[in-house]
């Protein structure tokens, strides 16, 4: 088995086990809808095992970042349409990753007040259409609020597959709603979501749920960041909460979950084992120093990793699995263009040019 080898997923056979991992890109057009230059930035990287989209809101009040795609209306769906047939078209697979920001958004990104489990501010400047602002103090989501922001990840799976994803991946990482619900200091809430870790982990598996019930489970995964402390979130005790929703997703039979290297070695493994099912590792710390190589790769699927996630290499490489396969060079990638908006830096990466 290598990284080259085929892969059984849930219903889909991928040729490979290189997975494009999500990342935000901010191209949308007005209204949260996807564009004919996603469509070919997509179908550019369509030799990937599996592509997974940029995070894409399941709601309005769930938008982080001004210029993200929805898919909690019509225009959203019928927009998707074109960039999933291009994928497919190319011969590739999609999977929508549906992200609600929580906390992490802002009045001026949705008009109204961002939500999240207690009244606590994310850490940081958020991204606002006017720039970056601090992040503003969210309104705690009443009990009886909860079970609709969780049940939005159904409702957004749904739309997803009707636009043509092949699945969905919920985005359970990296300080956004779910995440801020697993929290040890962004959850204070006393009822049945929050304290134990047993309630904490609720939101999530509700979440989970809702998706399994519209689309069925071999069509959802989740991405997790054990310990990953983005926009301020903590979690006190990773390896046993994170062990607990594991068990829960287990009996739920997801396609996968997807984990971030935000922690030791020795809690990964321990998720691993706690995991019966496939396991997609994004080997190196995202947003740190260093890429993902060959090497990070094959390290993971000896250590028992399905599949590996690949993210920052494949905006510059959009024939990222080919120079993985030859041993080719991976171009840099041009930090400044990563949100600049327009197709520079988005659809002007070549494949490599081989000179006689």
């Amino acid at each position: 088995m290598t990284l080259f080898s085929s892969y059984r997923l849930g219903g889909l056979t991928l040729p490979n086990r290189v997975v494009m991992a999500p990342m935000t890109r901010a191209r949308a057009a007005d209204g949260g809808l996807a564009t004919p230059s996603m469509a070919t930035y997509y179908a550019q990287r369509a030799t990937a095992g599996l592509i997974v989209s940029e995070g894409v809101q399941p709601s309005l009040i769930g938008q982080s970042n001004p210029g993200t795609p929805g898919l909690h209306s019509d225009e959203q769906v019928a927009a998707w349409r074109p960039v999933t047939a291009a994928v497919h078209a190319n011969g590739g697979r999609i999977f929508a990753q549906i992200m609600h920001g929580g906390r992490v958004s802002h009045p001026e990104t949705t008009g109204t007040v961002p939500v999240g489990p207690s009244a606590v501010p994310a850490t940081g400047d958020v991204f606002t259409p006017s720039g970056r602002q601090p992040a503003p103090v969210p309104r705690a989501l009443e009990t009886a609020e909860v079970p609709e922001h969780a049940g939005s990840y159904g409702a957004a799976a749904r739309r997803a597959v009707d636009a043509g994803f092949d699945g969905v991946e919920l985005h359970g990482a990296n300080g956004y709603l779910i995440s801020q619900f697993l929290s040890s200091n962004g959850n204070l809430r006393s009822d049945r979501y929050g304290g134990s870790v047993a309630n904490r982990i609720r939101f999530a598996v509700e979440a989970v749920s809702a998706a399994v019930e519209a689309v069925g489970a071999d069509r959802t995964g989740i991405r997790l960041s054990p310990g990953g402390g983005f926009w301020g979130v903590e979690e006190h005790d990773a390896l046993q909460l994170h062990t607990a929703l594991l068990t829960e997703l287990a009996r739920l039979e997801v396609a996968y979950v997807h984990l971030e290297a935000t922690v030791g070695d020795d809690v990964l493994l321990g998720l691993r084992r706690a995991w019966p099912g496939t396991l997609v590792m994004n080997p190196v710390f995202p947003m740190g120093p260093k890429q993902t190589g060959r090497a990070d790769a094959d390290r993971w699927l000896g250590l028992g990793a399905d599949l590996i996630g690949f993210g920052r290499s494949f905006l510059s490489n959009p024939d990222l699995v080919e120079r993985l396969r030859t041993g080719l060079p991976i171009a840099p990638v041009d930090e400044a263009t990563y949100y600049q908006g327009g197709d520079a830096g988005y659809l002007t990466y070549p494949s490599y040019q081989h000179t006689a």
